[in-house]
């Protein structure tokens, strides 16, 4: 996201975070930039009875938890590296003089951030009124366009228990409902892979 020169010259430093380890946990006081050189970190909230609602994943080149730096508040999910994850790491001042110093970057970040609310307004929208299979077109679908390949088959690089982390749907339901689309031509199943 923002050009790792930039980082490093604004004094980011590289962090490693072991596989199933957290970074921040939810409620933590935001006070570090996290963008992610090589890994992939899954953000998450838990429940009183413990469930897990996955609030998304991100891998090379993300970054993610930015919001609250911007109001300098508390983390409201906490991060999980779900596998070894190298991260730079850039205190919160020096993130707010990087972007007021590079408009440029500063608005491909505020695009970013835009699409992400874009992204949890349609996912609630999905969410609270349609079923099972629709959630899932409309979900890769965006997904499709966000990686700028509408007008080519594209390969789901997810699991089916992503999916139904990040969908709020059951596993089980995740793979009769995908079953279902491939059998009515909606996508098809290649080597175990959901392409569309």
């Amino acid at each position: 996201m923002i050009p790792e020169e930039l980082l490093e010259a604004k004094g980011a430093r590289i962090i490693s975070l072991p596989k199933d380890s957290f970074l921040f946990m939810e409620g933590d006081p935001a006070q570090h930039y996290y963008q992610i050189k090589t890994g992939k970190i899954k953000m998450v909230n838990h429940n009183d009875d413990g469930k897990e609602f996955v609030q998304g994943y991100f891998e090379d080149g993300q970054s993610f938890g930015e919001p609250p730096l911007f109001k300098a508040s508390h983390y409201p999910a906490s991060a999980f590296g779900v596998k070894v994850t190298e991260l730079y790491k850039l205190p919160r001042d020096m993130f707010l003089d990087l972007l007021r110093d590079n408009f440029e970057v500063h608005l491909q970040f505020t695009t970013k951030l835009a699409q992400r609310m874009m992204y949890k307004a349609m996912m609630m929208k999905e969410i609270s009124s349609h079923d099972p299979e629709h959630r899932i077109l409309s979900f890769i679908d965006y997904i499709k366009k966000e990686s700028q390949s509408e007008d080519k088959p594209f390969t789901v690089n997810l699991t089916r228990q992503q999916m139904a982390d990040l969908l709020g749907i059951r596993v089980e339901t995740i793979i009769r409902s995908v079953k279902n689309l491939a059998e009515k031509g909606e996508l098809s199943i290649v080597a175990r892979k959901i392409i569309r």
